[in-house]
């Protein structure tokens, strides 16, 4: 960590081949130890200073001990401010959006001797979007991620099926990535509509599943990744929408997905600031949900593994070869 901590908001920047992007990084009140850090990355028509006004995240960051990130998009690359989760060329970890994002990520982990087995990221609708393409791209790098009013990876390919994939819903064959996930979303949300949150962690799930495949080809036990399902009702007490949770969750008590469904709710972020746009006051408070869902993730056992490499408790359940 930087010997000289100076708490509060600062504007930095990223720059490598595929581009340049400022970001907002918060540094709490007394930090202390290796902290964990969480990306933030915001709707479409906003900046990283008002995301952080309509979640509070600062708050939560304060409270709990965390650095918090928010990159934001340049109208250069999105006209209107959207992170480009919809190009193929930005659903890569080698080039594009995700290589930026994926930058400032490490180069915040670099300074601030960040703990590798807690960087979480989030974002909301295109920023969501992207989240999942970053969990997929990049699974050694984020260790939770959150979904607000988003879509999974790969979900379009172009403008015309992103436009198809927020008002229909579409299926992705592409896998997810194995980090936990935490979706949340408005059953009245007419800009994504809610079976995406559905596809969102059916993706997710379709990762576990092939990695309980995988164990049987090497006749190895599946006892341990079976999942059970728990889903219940949210209260109607006042300030909060009634909702239903449901969650996927192994023998060990972690969860691996987990949807919050806002009956009544829109395309806005759940227990918002009023002041910012994009925010609908009432809850459940999605910035309460999400760092509640990353502070009951499980931390893997302190004894390194023996090839040097880094392992995240969740890594059993990645099948696939990617690279960061």
């Amino acid at each position: 960590m930087a010997a000289a901590v100076v708490t509060g908001t600062r504007r930095l920047s990223f720059s490598n081949s595929a581009g340049s992007r400022e970001f907002d990084l918060y540094v709490p009140v007394g930090l202390t130890g290796r902290p964990a850090l969480l990306v933030m990355l915001h709707g479409g028509q906003m900046d990283a200073a008002e995301f952080a006004v309509a979640s509070r995240m600062n708050d939560f960051a304060d409270r709990h001990g965390f650095l918090v990130a928010y990159p934001e998009q340049s109208r250069e690359a999105n006209a209107s401010g959207y992170w480009n989760w919809f190009r193929p060329e930005d659903q890569q970890a080698d080039g594009g959006e995700p290589s930026i994002i994926a930058g400032i990520t490490r180069q915040i982990m670099a300074e601030w001797t960040i703990d590798p087995d807690r960087v979480w990221i989030a974002g909301l609708s295109a920023g969501g979007a992207m989240a999942a393409v970053m969990t997929a791209t990049h699974p050694q790098l984020y260790t939770a991620a959150g979904v607000h009013s988003g879509l999974p990876y790969q979900a379009a390919r172009d403008v015309g099926s992103a436009f198809a994939a927020m008002s229909i819903g579409r299926d992705s064959d592409a896998a997810a990535g194995p980090a936990p996930l935490i979706v949340l979303h408005g059953d009245r949300d007419t800009t994504v509509v809610v079976s995406n949150a559905d596809r969102l962690i059916d993706a997710r799930l379709a990762t576990h599943n092939a990695s309980i495949h995988q164990a049987s080809i090497h006749q190895a036990s599946t006892d341990q990744v079976e999942l059970r399902i728990v889903t219940s009702t949210g209260d109607e007490s006042p300030g909060n929408r009634p909702h239903t949770r449901t969650a996927h969750i192994l023998p060990s008590g972690q969860v691996v997905a987990e949807s919050v469904i806002v009956h009544g709710g829109g395309h806005t972020w759940f227990g918002g600031d009023p002041r910012a746009g994009h925010t609908d006051p009432l809850g459940p408070d999605a910035s309460a949900e999400l760092v509640r869902f990353f502070l009951e993730q499980p931390t893997p056992d302190p004894e390194p593994p023996t090839t040097g490499a880094k392992v995240h408790p969740w890594q059993h359940l990645w099948p696939f070869s990617r690279q960061r």
